[in-house]
């Protein structure tokens, strides 16, 4: 089958059979896409008789985008029962997610460290992975052709430069970002302490 295939190159192989059902069962268009910096996918609802739609990135390692689908099929299935008269990420979504979350953690298809970290973690689900740091940390080291190191990794005021070639000067940690200030502009900006950097030296 061409949609098994293709969910081989993204997914751990266990859950490819698990992921199959949902997407005939739910009707889901499951549409790949290039990088996206602001999110990692997307659920949008049928429109004019279409199927349900989620797009995911592309460049995710297997259990990023397996989370990553877990965490827009829960919106569908909020969608299904409530349409938009609920919060996006309010209690009725963190309930799904946490159940669909259990079923796959019930069928052993993530390593031991990320089990841990997602018990943890679907208590109270974050609006996305990015923003739940334990979470994110355990699944970058899954990450292939990493390079450079993370911006929490820099001692403060450290000079760094970023993917796309800017030389920033590491600030303090405001919540849960670093403030820096980009050395050709003197503007200040926040940084996600994950963010892959390279030092300058």
């Amino acid at each position: 089958m061409k949609e098994k295939e293709l969910l081989q190159k993204y997914l751990p192989e266990d859950s490819v059979n698990l992921v199959m059902n949902w997407i005939i069962k739910y009707g889901i268009h499951l549409k790949i896409t290039k990088r996206r910096k602001t999110k990692l996918g997307d659920y949008r609802p049928p429109v004019a008789n279409q199927n349900h739609r989620i797009s995911i990135n592309f460049n995710l390692n297997k259990y990023s985008f397996l989370i990553t689908f877990v965490h827009e099929l829960a919106h569908l299935i909020v969608w299904n029962k409530y349409k938009n008269t609920v919060p996006p990420h309010g209690k009725e979504w963190k309930s799904e997610y946490k159940k669909l979350m259990m079923i796959t953690m019930e069928e052993n298809i993530f390593p031991d460290d990320i089990t841990e970290v997602l018990k943890s973690s679907i208590v109270n689900s974050k609006a996305s992975s990015s923003s739940d740091l334990s979470l994110l940390r355990v699944l970058k080291k899954y990450d292939s052709n990493q390079t450079g190191i993370t911006l929490e990794e820099l001692a403060e005021n450290s000079i760094f430069e970023t993917e796309s070639g800017k030389i920033f000067k590491k600030g303090l940690k405001r919540r849960t970002r670093y403030l820096c200030q980009n050395l050709h502009n003197r503007k200040l900006y926040l940084f996600h302490p994950l963010t892959r950097v390279k030092e300058v030296v």
